[in-house]
């Protein structure tokens, strides 16, 4: 058969509502076409250190080694579990859905020992809690507690403040995944004592996929310079990948100079933003969100207290085809969003109030939407 050239790029217009990605900023789309620069030039060089910069801002820290991994959040999440653990080095993980389990299957295939912890689905864990997992196996203590902060799967926030202290007390490092809390609530990573911590572009920073932002402490830098053997995965190598971010320059791998430029201005709109308003921005409309579900008889999954504002998992009606109401309102209204997973599969929709897609008037859109469908 003769070969046939595709036609030209034209994809569907979508609001983009589910767990990620999330809208992307027309500034930051237009940095990404900005002509490239080599990864060494000067000129990108500067860049790169402004993206530090802003990075080290939204994280609300000072840690040298804060800089963008190549690839998604999970690849922040193995490289700091890579970097931070030797083989036969025990992790306590605490879980309570889905990305707290992964945490645990990617430790594991490093040769990681793992103590999980595990709650039902959507809860969160208390200080005392922790402290008790970490007293219970003195002989064999954990070099590393791993916690999300904001849970993807079940839309529950992680309180974190006076783990890093528990933590610490106990010889250990606190790692902290917030893909879907940073740029969107409160994180402060030096004033909580958070050793490690990994995200991603793609959610509340709005920007696309591809670059997975972490920041390590200088206690976590220690650990890893006491490494008896190099990490297991030579990609994610963060000594390494801190020469090529930091003044000496050492190239390690050709970075995405079009990511970089992308999320340098997703960052700079965070602050032009202001943190305290993002987050103020992100909480009132995610109270809007859930105002509007109790006039549909629709509720969240998770209670209030603990309930993330950047993603709300919102109750089935028993009988309801979700997947159903899923397609109309991406055919019907061009409104993307997320299933349950595992265990909730079926059971909750996960709607994303991140970044540029958490506006006032994409609430109230979706709220009507969902009000015409399930009037059919």
């Amino acid at each position: 058969m003769p070969f046939v050239i595709p036609p030209e790029l034209n994809p569907s217009p979508r609001l983009l509502m589910g767990p990620g990605p999330t809208m992307v900023h027309p500034r930051v789309l237009r940095a990404m076409s900005t002509p490239l620069l080599g990864y060494l030039d000067p000129e990108f060089v500067v860049i790169m250190d402004e993206t530090q910069a802003l990075l080290r801002h939204v994280f609300q820290t000072e840690n040298t080694w804060t800089l963008p991994v190549s690839g998604t959040g999970m690849a922040g999440m193995e490289s700091l579990l890579a970097n931070l653990l030797e083989p036969g080095e025990r992790l306590l993980v605490c879980a309570a859905g889905y990305f707290g389990s992964r945490l645990e299957e990617v430790a594991r295939r490093h040769g990681i020992e793992v103590t999980k912890l595990e709650k039902p689905w959507g809860e969160v864990y208390a200080p005392e809690e922790v402290e008790a997992a970490l007293r219970a196996n003195p002989a064999n203590p954990a070099k590393v507690v791993a916690i999300v902060h904001a849970e993807t799967s079940t839309g529950a926030l992680q309180p974190l403040e006076g783990l890093g202290e528990i933590a610490h007390r106990h010889g250990a490092l606190l790692l902290v995944d917030c893909v879907t809390s940073l740029g969107g609530v409160p994180l402060r990573l030096d004033d909580w004592g958070i050793d490690a911590a990994y995200s991603g572009t793609q959610k509340c920073l709005g920007c696309p996929p591809g670059m997975a932002p972490v920041s390590v402490s200088e206690r976590a830098r220690e650990a890893i310079r006491a490494r008896r053997a190099p990490p297991s995965a030579w990609y994610f190598d963060l000594a390494q990948l801190a020469r090529y971010w930091g003044p000496e320059r050492v190239y390690h791998h050709t970075v995405s100079c079009s990511l970089v430029y992308a999320l340098r201005e997703g960052l700079r709109l965070v602050a032009e933003e202001g943190l305290e308003a993002r987050w103020a921005r992100h909480a009132a409309n995610a109270q809007q969100f859930c105002d509007g579900l109790a006039e549909l008889d629709l509720a969240p999954f998770v209670p209030a207290p603990n309930r993330l504002p950047t993603l709300i998992t919102v109750r089935v009606p028993a009988g309801l085809d979700e997947a159903r109401v899923r397609t109309r309102l991406r055919q019907e209204y061009h409104i993307e969003i997320g299933a349950g997973l595992g265990p909730l599969k079926g059971q909750v929709w996960r709607v994303g109030l991140m970044g540029v897609s958490s506006q006032r008037e994409n609430v109230t859109l979706l709220l009507g939407a969902l009000r015409e469908i399930l009037k059919d």
